[in-house]
């Protein structure tokens, strides 16, 4: 089975089957697989799926993600040499690195580094800020009861403190460069998005703009972070 043999590819048909098919939207969860692959060098096609339930509550769409979230893909040269399909951004960032060998240890404590900081980020960064957008910026800001954005306004201040303390005397959160950096940083960008720099009180967390410079002056990050693009 190859790419054009799964459902969604009636929706979004792949140009070239034979590499990997990217169905996403340059949101911090879309581009952390945009931005792995082009740090992996791996041929890729990608496919502007929009937020709109045109798109992800299409049957094409949950055929490949029955969450109807992105991003997902499909890898015609999977295990075995079979194409696979997956969504949910981690579960994609640790296989892309197994895959190639890269951006994560292949074995041993650097291994379990790296998946600790990664799923630090979709259990807890990305969620909690996801909501304080919700709540800051968004149809939340009219609730006129405080609590919940106080709530995910002290836990955001709370995560960014953890990061902080776990950048101290080192560029990237687990050593070397890697899929736990890919997922954090673009959340991290969103911030500026949301108007929630102040609230959060960004510059008391020294190491945190260093490491978002760091991260965003990659020639790979600066090309996978558009991709797709909104408007094309």
């Amino acid at each position: 089975m190859f790419p054009e043999d799964f459902p969604i590819n009636t929706r979004w048909p792949a140009e070239n089957p034979e590499v990997i098919q990217l169905y996403s939207f340059p949101t911090p969860n879309g581009v952390k697989v945009s931005i792995a692959l082009e740090e992996l060098g791996l041929p890729y096609e990608a496919h502007k799926v929009t937020l709109a339930d045109a798109d992800v509550k299409s049957p094409e769409f949950l055929s490949l993600n029955p969450n109807n979230k992105i991003p997902a893909i499909i890898d015609p040269n999977g295990p075995d040499g079979k194409p696979i399909g997956l969504f949910e951004s981690g579960a994609i960032l640790v296989y892309l690195a197994e895959k190639t060998g890269k951006l994560m240890p292949a074995e041993g404590p650097g291994k379990y580094e790296v998946q600790k900081w990664l799923f630090w980020q979709m259990g807890g960064l990305g969620p909690m800020l996801g909501q304080l957008g919700f709540f800051y910026k968004f149809a939340g800001a009219e609730i006129e009861d405080p609590r919940p954005r106080e709530r995910y306004i002290n836990e955001a201040k709370r995560l960014l403190g953890v990061l902080n303390g776990a950048l101290e005397g080192r560029d990237w959160v687990a050593g070397d460069y890697s899929i736990a950096d890919i997922a954090i940083v673009p959340w991290l960008n969103g911030i500026e998005f949301y108007g929630a720099r102040e609230v959060l009180e960004w510059d008391s967390f020294p190491n945190l703009q260093p490491y978002l410079d760091r991260f965003y002056a990659r020639p790979a990050v600066e090309k996978g972070k558009n991709i797709p693009a909104r408007d094309g």
